[in-house]
């Protein structure tokens, strides 16, 4: 079967920071090729490229992912029906995401006692157990739902089983970009489960790293006197390390089509949603940064190299360029370079070996003379044609599914 599979690799150099953060406030590190390496978790560069979508993407393509979803679902009940009080609102959405989910939604025993209000009812919202991602279609059609249980017998209205496959085509159907993309588990409901559509691999430095300790002190600005106190006002230290990443990611585009099903608008063709969806990933895939310790490093790069993918079989990851790790050279300075050689024969290589890659279309953006490498993979496009330019091809490929 012949599939259509989007492949994001890139290389980025960051100074010295704290990206992502371990139980101890240390940088995340992994061991490959034998030595120490930085490391950002999948789930932080997740974070950042979902948080990246509310930029690009219109509200009502997006989902929520809260363990306050009753409180979410409350204010749009409310919004269709003003004169359902807050607390029956809280009960409606409670029963409604529990037809719809199979979740138990209940007040947590931590706030249930100190939340009784003078007449012993809670006046606290329910929650779930865990956090649960739904899209904005989804919670509207159940506060529709829920709106007509208030009208109808409330809870005895979800016991009719035509009522509970409602809600869970509602909860099942018009997935958002982000939960098409990124997936959705809901442990007491799997026949609802998403896969997810898109993989994004730990990014890893392409050399050996040593956290480093930075000491820091902080001056109280407002004293009596100089002599009151000769010392810092506070003291401090704060872990951090500075590498060359590699990063990547890929999206199975056939599967995402299944997840966004007929698309989220009724007056567009089906293979638009899945253009933005797309091309939204790749943007803030490639732009976003987790935002650990950010203020205190200021660490706001972008990938110097890019290379965009399109292949017609499975995934590969090329981070096996790097088990060697690079070593800075004295002569041209930095770990780039090497990097961007290594990453441009190894793909060169893993492609002809296993006879793969002929005819895949491949994408290119490059900064500055020390990836000067990726020139034999295509010219450098700007940011906004090569975006452009897969999501065409990507379209191109969908109309012929």
């Amino acid at each position: 079967m012949i599939r259509t599979i989007l492949e994001v690799h890139a290389l980025q150099t960051v100074p010295p920071s704290c990206l992502n953060r371990d139980d101890t406030g240390t940088p995340k590190t992994a061991v490959y090729g034998g030595v120490r390496r930085a490391r950002v978790s999948s789930q932080a560069w997740k974070r950042a490229t979902r948080q990246g979508f509310h930029n690009l993407l219109d509200p009502s393509e997006l989902g929520v992912r809260t363990r306050r979803v009753a409180e979410l679902l409350a204010e749009r009940i409310r919004k269709l029906d003003g004169s359902i009080e807050q607390a029956d609102a809280w009960t409606l959405a409670a029963d409604t995401i529990q037809a719809a989910t199979g979740s138990k939604i209940e007040v947590p025993k931590r706030r249930e006692q100190s939340s009784r209000s003078d007449a012993g009812v809670s006046a606290a919202a329910p929650e779930s157990k865990y956090l649960m991602f739904l899209s904005a279609h989804q919670l509207d059609g159940l506060a529709e739902i829920a709106v007509k249980a208030h009208g109808s017998g409330g809870k005895d209205y979800f016991k009719d089983k035509a009522v509970k496959d409602q809600a869970k085509r509602i909860a099942n159907t018009r997935h958002s970009v982000d939960i098409a993309l990124f997936g959705r588990m809901i442990a007491d409901g799997a026949d609802i489960n998403v896969d997810a559509a898109a993989q994004v691999a730990h990014a890893i430095s392409v050399h050996r790293v040593d956290n480093e300790s930075d000491y820091y002190t902080a001056v109280d600005d407002y004293k009596e006197r100089e002599d009151d106190d000769l010392g810092a006002g506070m003291i401090g230290t704060v872990e951090f390390n500075s590498a060359t990443l590699y990063r990547y990611a890929a999206v199975d585009v056939d599967l995402l089509r299944r997840n966004l099903g007929a698309g989220l608008r009724d007056d567009e063709p089906v293979t638009e949603p899945i253009r933005r969806a797309v091309e939204a990933f790749i943007q803030c895939f490639l732009t976003s940064l987790p935002t650990g310790k950010i203020n205190t490093f200021g660490n706001h790069t972008l990938p110097d190299a890019v290379v965009v993918k399109l292949r017609d079989s499975r995934p590969v990851n090329l981070v096996a360029a790097f088990e060697e790790p690079c070593l800075a050279n004295p002569e041209t300075g930095g770990h780039m370079r090497q990097a961007a050689e290594a990453l441009v024969s190894y793909l060169t290589d893993i492609e002809t070996s296993y006879g793969i890659g002929e005819g895949d279309p491949a994408w290119v953006l490059r900064v500055g003379r020390n990836t000067e490498a990726l020139t034999s993979l295509g010219s450098s496009l700007p940011m906004p044609d090569l975006i452009a330019a897969v999501g065409a091809e990507v379209v191109r490929r969908q109309d012929q599914a």
